[in-house]
């Protein structure tokens, strides 16, 4: 009998009575996808797919301090699961002692549901949307677009277990959806993605009209050098921008000196103002419509975060609240080591505080500036100033005088999103947003579009 025909959580009951470790936590994650594929104003392809990866964490106390192993597999079956257990302990007792090691987490109460079925997604996910979907590739075809992309939504069911007591449950949706416009010739490109939960908050019409009102702007082709310019950056860029900055505030490396939150001398630079804009940047796991673990799940440590932690509570916390630089992220060892509080990381991130002006209505406010549309291929160049590089994809537009007057080549970018916040002079109405560089490890997300007077282009791209 395979893995899959008994519960998850039973699975997870199974695997802690199996342990002979001094301590034990257990991850099942159960995930169901569903999709669909486009291509030239017509479906290739669609699928729903199921799986189970199982993580098994066993915590070895030694002379030296404790241990731990960690071994995660998928498609684990029945006779697999106690050789499963025994190479994560293995594990642990090959090891030396565990810098992040931590007693396990106690007192948090059971989850209520932990015993039912996970949740399931389907292609019924796509009940209102694909007959969208339809009508909106008819319009395209009626003007001259060809409209290529995907939509996918991910359940993930997560049961953690341990052997000090928790039994913890988590149902986490996802939905992406990614459009992009072509011209027939193929000499014009725009693209439009959105988050979602369900697919009931997209209108593929809606975004196919704003394709092809940008599909208009690109008539009209001007070559600009690189340059430093007025620049406005739409939600989408500004999460890709402000994600890796999150990713990057360890508080940890920022004692150590090796981070663009390191204050000179010593210390944080947390309680300095990174910004004279209002802004607040924030993770909340209740959060409306992006919601996200109320608790730790950690499969490794490493970075910010640590198998010790799993089932530690995550709540709501402020990383810059009103323009001043709150926290850094934690984990209980790293916040013992720093004297910071403890910060886990979060499953989402929120930028607001600005106004309440749409992206339409800061272009109409704009004298001469660029709009981007998204930005892609980021790398980091200097960790001290957070330095990134990337280029701009799928439509760089002119605005003069408050419209937009044609599209203009791709650039290469050298910025730091630290410093953007620092110079930008204008933020609008936060709206939920889809990450595009990010979109496979990152989707919730919810940012206003920015105003930087002095965006670097450092080079001209050949880029589409």
């Amino acid at each position: 009998m395979s893995a899959r025909d008994n519960k998850p959580h039973e699975i997870v009951e199974r695997a802690l009575e199996l342990s002979r470790a001094d301590g034990c936590v257990v991850i099942a994650d159960e995930h169901s996808t569903a999709n669909l594929r486009w291509a030239g104003n017509a479906l290739t392809t669609n699928g729903v797919t199921r799986g189970r990866s199982l993580t098994v964490v066993a915590t070895v106390d030694g002379k030296e301090g404790t241990a731990s192993g960690v071994v995660s597999r998928s498609a684990v079956t029945a006779d697999d699961l106690e050789p499963l257990v025994r190479a994560a302990e293995a594990a642990a007792r090959g090891a030396g002692a565990a810098e992040d090691a931590q007693p396990l987490v106690t007192g948090v109460p059971e989850a209520p549901d932990f015993t039912d079925a996970p949740a399931e997604t389907s292609s019924a996910v796509f009940a209102d949307f694909a007959p969208a979907l339809g009508e909106a590739f008819a319009r395209a075809r009626a003007g001259g677009r060809e409209l290529y992309g995907f939509a996918n939504h991910e359940l993930v069911s997560t049961y953690v277990g341990t052997s000090t007591g928790l039994r913890l449950r988590h149902d986490q949706p996802t939905g992406t959806l990614e459009l992009n416009a072509k011209s027939p010739d193929r000499t014009r490109s725009a693209w439009a993605g959105r988050s979602t939960r369900d697919f009931k908050d997209v209108d593929p019409g809606a975004l196919d009209a704003e394709l092809a009102v940008r599909l208009g702007w690109a008539e009209r082709r001007v070559e600009l050098p690189a340059g430093r310019y007025e620049t406005l950056l739409p939600p989408t860029a500004v999460a890709d921008l402000l994600i890796y900055q999150l990713w990057s505030a360890s508080g940890r490396d920022a004692a150590e000196g090796r981070t663009v939150f390191s204050k000179p001398g010593g210390g944080t630079r947390v309680g300095d103002r990174l910004t004279d804009l209002p802004l607040t940047l924030r993770s909340d796991p209740n959060e409306p419509g992006l919601e996200t673990a109320p608790f730790v799940v950690a499969h490794s440590s490493g970075g910010d975060q640590s198998v010790f932690d799993n089932g530690l509570p995550v709540g709501a916390t402020e990383w810059v609240a009103g323009g001043e630089l709150k926290h850094l992220t934690t984990t209980r060892h790293t916040a013992g080591l720093t004297g910071l509080p403890v910060a886990p990381a979060g499953g989402n991130l929120i930028l607001d505080g600005g106004d309440d002006r749409s992206l339409d209505e800061m272009v109409a406010a704009t004298g001469r500036g660029l709009l981007l549309t998204c930005l892609w291929y980021i790398r980091e160049v200097d960790p001290a100033t957070l330095l990134l590089t990337g280029l701009t994809r799928d439509g760089v537009y002119l605005v003069e005088n408050g419209q937009v007057t044609g599209q203009v080549n791709n650039f290469r970018f050298n910025e730091s999103p630290v410093d953007l916040l620092g110079r930008a002079t204008e933020a609008g109405r936060t709206e939920k947003t889809l990450p595009r560089e990010w979109s496979d490890w990152f989707t919730r997300a919810a940012m206003p579009a920015l105003r930087v007077p002095d965006f670097n282009m450092s080079s001209v791209s050949q880029g589409v």
